[in-house]
């Protein structure tokens, strides 16, 4: 019997054996904190309670002030059963040392954050001042826009992710206008046997214009794509996989186009600040009465001149009988979805973040990470934010080097 257990021994040892997974020196918690979005025209929250789960599981700390689920049909009990801490004012979710905001803080809210603390949320910058630049480097802030967040390919996975949801939601938000019910033009948005299409006409060839694309020709709309770069051109139309009429930016074309046009999307989006107008009010004025704008760019400046920012609660009016829907944050109209989609990114970034050991480390080990700051510990790092509003700022990469 003992030589049995001697074989058995000796057979085992000679196994391979898996290696010992190896801790990394600055892993340590995280306290990450979720206040409750103060706007009612933002539903989302930036983690949904599966993603606090896996982050609890992982040893970090989750603060949730209390109903900032709610618009996006998650209780505080679920963000609890997940793991998170229930805190029943802004306050303490403002002191943890990361904070996840969809909207930008308040200059009040600046202030209840922890000195040196991050701070992630979208920048939002036509609505930007310099007090609220000043503000942040005043508490020696790390700021990071959704905006300017990279990922490991170049690509910007949160602006990726709410344009596909804007650009699937805006045709149905189109559907809604174009109907007798709401006083269109008493239009279905497609077509039928017998019956012309309806005319689309998407102004930019980015995602927006392929997921808003996609949801017309589903529909059996007509389509037209205007956009001044050829490669975006030549792309969607290998992405949609069909025949669409494409064309650059000339007033003649476009003009035309609008003319006939029933439904109208603007979906550049701004390359160097403030999106260029490219549909005058003389163009809105020749359009037919009752057809639909939607200006999807609206939270930076639109390329629509007639267009002006709405809410949801007041999503629409007229100019000259042409009906106008201008909300910046469509994706918020779908909020539960939304959620997961900002989700998604942010868990793998966040549990990154606790394995490095802050939000510094990732910004010295990761480059697409790095292109994400704006503010560094009370500095302004980004040189068109600098421009806009007069303040100095300071290059990131010399800010990191200093550091050693």
């Amino acid at each position: 019997m003992m030589s049995r257990k001697v074989d058995i021994v000796e057979s085992t040892e000679m196994l391979t054996k898996e290696s010992p997974a190896v801790v990394k020196k600055g892993k340590k918690s995280i306290t990450i904190g979720i206040p409750k979005e103060k706007s009612n025209s933002e539903k989302r929250v930036v983690l949904t309670p599966e993603s606090i789960g896996i982050l609890s599981n992982n040893g970090l700390t989750v603060l949730v002030e209390a109903g900032a689920g709610l618009a996006a049909k998650f209780s505080d009990q679920d963000f609890s059963d997940a793991g998170a801490r229930i805190v029943y004012n802004s306050k303490e979710a403002f002191e943890a040392q990361v904070v996840l905001k969809i909207d930008p803080p308040s200059v009040e809210e600046i202030g209840q954050m922890s000195m040196g603390s991050c701070l992630i949320s979208s920048l939002q910058l036509s609505k930007q001042t310099s007090e609220f630049i000043n503000r942040l480097n005043d508490k020696k802030i790390t700021a990071l826009a959704f905006e300017f967040l990279e990922d490991k390919v170049g690509g910007m996975p949160v602006v990726r992710a709410m344009s596909e949801i804007a650009g699937s939601t805006v045709m149905l938000i189109a559907a809604e206008y174009l109907s007798s019910v709401n006083d269109g033009k008493g239009l279905i948005l497609g077509g039928v046997t017998g019956v012309p299409p309806t005319q689309v006409v998407i102004i930019g060839a980015g995602t927006v214009a392929e997921y808003a694309a996609r949801t017309a020709l589903g529909l059996g709309a007509n389509i037209k794509i205007f956009d001044n770069h050829i490669y975006k051109l030549r792309r969607i139309r290998q992405l949609l996989g069909q025949q669409v009429h494409t064309s650059t930016i000339d007033n003649f074309n476009l003009t035309n186009a609008l003319a006939e046009a029933d439904v109208v999307i603007g979906a550049l989006r701004a390359e160097k600040g403030r999106n260029k107008i490219v549909v005058t009010e003389e163009m809105v004025a020749n359009m037919i009465h009752g057809s639909i704008i939607i200006d999807v760019g609206i939270d930076q400046g639109g390329c629509i001149e007639t267009a002006v920012p709405t809410t949801h609660e007041n999503p629409t009016y007229l100019h000259h009988g042409i009906i106008h829907y201008a909300v910046p944050n469509i994706a918020s109209r779908v909020a539960h979805t939304g959620s997961y989609s900002l989700s998604n990114i942010f868990t793998p970034i966040i549990l990154q973040m606790a394995e490095l050991g802050g939000a510094e480390e990732m910004i010295f080990n990761y480059k697409w990470f790095l292109r994400g700051v704006y503010a560094y510990r009370g500095s302004l790092t980004n040189a068109h934010l600098a421009r806009k509003f007069g303040i100095q700022h300071k290059e990131l990469q010399l800010l990191l080097a200093a550091r050693y």
